[in-house]
């Protein structure tokens, strides 16, 4: 047994743990799914703020979240799960939605791609929409997308007015869209908004994030 093996058990052992309390399992098993703010967890799980900060604290010093200050409401943080992380919570399973219906603010360029990903990994259907939207999807979303093999050509921003149905599962991936729609998004994403950055490596970086929440979330749904 070399050095570098036992200290990885004793790391991932010490983790195991952590996730040993309840409150905290709690927590990490929500933030598999999506994104929450300290004051939603609180309100989903019924728990004190203070103790859902004790939580969140412990779970930031072992590296099992990461936090993240929301492009809209500045005051306000998002708690997301770490995506190296070494435990992965077994998580549950979602009620099968009649589509998917991925948001942000302008259509235009966060949510094409998320369609766009998910049409790649799941047969369920998807959608997307903005709750302001552009007048056109922005070149360096449709540039990421090739540059993944996607096509956005096609892709128009809409109004999410005009689009959301009964039977969705609309995850927002742009925190001023989840902030002003509230209770109507299901799941929350807190992906950085490429387009002020508008180069290469911002888009490339949102299109990454995107891609690996698409792939955690798709099992979750697909056979429910």
């Amino acid at each position: 047994m070399n050095i570098e093996w036992q200290a990885e058990i004793e790391r991932r052992a010490a983790l195991h743990a952590v996730l040993a309390d309840p409150g905290r399992l709690a927590v990490v098993e929500l933030l598999a799914l999506g994104d929450r703010s300290p004051s939603e967890l609180s309100a989903e799980l019924g728990m004190p703020s203070n103790l859902v900060a004790h939580h969140v604290g412990v779970l930031l010093e072992h590296g099992l979240v990461t936090r993240r200050r929301s492009e809209g409401d500045r005051r306000r943080t998002y708690v997301h799960l770490a995506p190296d992380a070494a435990v992965v919570p077994a998580g549950w399973m979602m009620p099968r939605p009649d589509r998917v219906l991925f948001v942000c603010t302008a259509n235009s360029a966060r949510s094409h791609l998320a369609v766009a990903l998910w049409h790649r990994t799941s047969r369920l259907r998807a959608a997307s929409a903005g709750t302001h939207p552009a007048s056109s999807v922005a070149p360096g979303a449709v540039a990421a997308a090739a540059r993944h093999d996607l096509s956005l050509e096609d892709a128009t921003p809409r109004l999410l007015d005009d689009v959301r149905r009964d039977g969705d599962l609309v995850v927002t991936v742009c925190d001023n869209a989840h902030e002003e729609i509230g209770p109507l998004a299901d799941l929350h994403w807190s992906v950085p908004d490429p387009v002020p950055a508008g180069d290469d490596a911002a888009f490339d970086a949102a299109f990454d994030e995107i891609a690996r929440r698409v792939q955690d979330l798709a099992p979750r749904v697909a056979h429910a």
